[in-house]
């Protein structure tokens, strides 16, 4: 069993804060290496990368560097299918602003009903510009893909692209995207998995999944904010026209024309977020310690846990994938507003979150307003639980 309090003991925010921090999807909690590394940087090793040849910045560009090839290591993928960007979003709308070429009018593209926002929108807007087909994979009411008609759906429409999510941030649920992947290679779609969710508890290995993209965020896997990848093919990036230009990214300038450098290092553009990703590589530390072997074992238990008490509970509704989820629990009680309920436990100390996560069309589909949603991650504890479902219970009292 993963040792809860010494993981726990590495946060500095739950030795000052009393506050029972259930919102993990949102962000999560820093343990104190990322923070330091990310003052070590400002106080000892601050120089540009990539650009000046004396000690200080050959120093730092080789941290930075670093921190890609861990991720890479991570991820099973190879350093250069890194793209540095400031988080899933932007990583997601740099590969949507860059593939107008291979989209044509009445091309479709496929979504699932689950996605965030971020998954969404960006493709509404490119099929706005090309005048493709945005095409959604079903779910039934609890909120669970539909996967034989999903598959068949692939099969059939046979779309130019397929953008899914790993795992549903609004409900847990974790897709069969394996499933959907091989189907979409089976038409020669295109394929973009949003792993913003998935990355800190699955920590999945991106050369056997084979998707054309896979986008996660830094601060989602303990690490600054400001921060994601755009994990890529290299055939994957080739298809890609070029998404901001500025210094860093050239290969050679004249007033009259310029050329870009190859494979990753032309996506970015810019002075980036060097001790963002610094701090990521603190992070990623921290997620291959020994101590966190047993996370997701760990995660799952303390999962069940908390619906086995939800369950207790006359009048709570559970939505989503309640046997494969990354430990999200998205739930209302009654016909009470999510925000009344959210309120009150915040009140008392409980960190939840309620609203539709970012993902109205979905709470549509399930006929809600919205949900308060439970998100854990590896210090929860045992203890929280009973204490979030103990503040439940007072805030069900003042309610009924």
């Amino acid at each position: 069993m993963l040792d809860n309090h010494e993981i726990r003991s590495q946060f500095p925010f739950f030795s000052h804060s009393d506050f029972i921090y259930l919102d993990n999807g949102a962000t999560t909690q820093k343990p104190q290496c990322v923070i330091d590394a990310l003052c070590h940087f400002y106080n000892f090793n601050n120089a540009n990368v990539h650009r000046g040849v004396s000690q200080l910045a050959s120093n730092t560009t080789q941290m930075y560097e670093q921190v890609r090839s861990k991720l890479a290591t991570h991820c099973a993928v190879k350093p250069d299918q890194i793209v540095w960007t400031k988080g899933a979003t932007e990583a997601i709308n740099l590969v949507v602003s860059s593939i107008d070429k291979h989209i044509e009018p009445n091309d479709i593209i496929v979504v699932s009903a689950l996605e965030h926002h971020a998954n969404l929108v960006p493709w509404q807007e490119l099929c706005k510009r090309t005048g493709a087909e945005l095409r959604v994979l079903p779910i039934n009411q609890q909120g669970v893909l539909n996967i034989t008609a999903s598959l068949n759906m692939i099969s059939s429409l046979k779309p130019k692209l397929v953008a899914v999510t790993h795992a549903s941030n609004a409900l847990g649920n974790i897709l069969p995207i394996e499933q959907l992947i091989d189907a979409a290679k089976n038409v020669n779609a295109i394929t973009l998995v949003d792993g913003a969710q998935a990355m800190q508890h699955l920590k999945p290995n991106l050369d056997t999944l084979n998707s054309d993209f896979y986008v996660l965020s830094a601060h989602k896997m303990f690490g600054p904010t400001g921060v994601g990848a755009l994990i890529a093919k290299p055939h994957s990036l080739a298809l890609l026209d070029t998404y901001q230009t500025g210094g860093e990214m050239i290969e050679q300038v004249s007033f009259s024309s310029s050329q870009y450098r190859q494979g990753n290092a032309r996506f970015e553009a810019g002075t980036p977020n060097i001790a963002g990703v610094i701090g990521f590589g603190a992070a990623l530390d921290f997620l291959n310690s020994e101590a966190m072997n047993l996370q997701r074992s760990y995660e799952e238990s303390l999962y069940q846990y908390t619906i086995e008490q939800l369950k207790k509970i006359d009048g709570v509704t559970l939505y989503g994938d309640l046997e494969n989820n990354i430990g999200t629990v998205s739930f209302n009680y009654k016909d009470e507003h999510h925000l009344d309920v959210a309120t009150l436990l915040d009140q008392s100390g409980i960190v939840v979150r309620s609203g539709n996560h970012c993902t109205q069309p979905l709470m549509n589909l399930l006929g809600v307003a919205g949900t308060i949603r439970v998100s854990l991650s590896c210090y929860n504890s045992y203890e929280d639980i009973d204490k979030f479902i103990f503040a439940l219970k007072q805030a069900i009292e003042l309610l009924d």
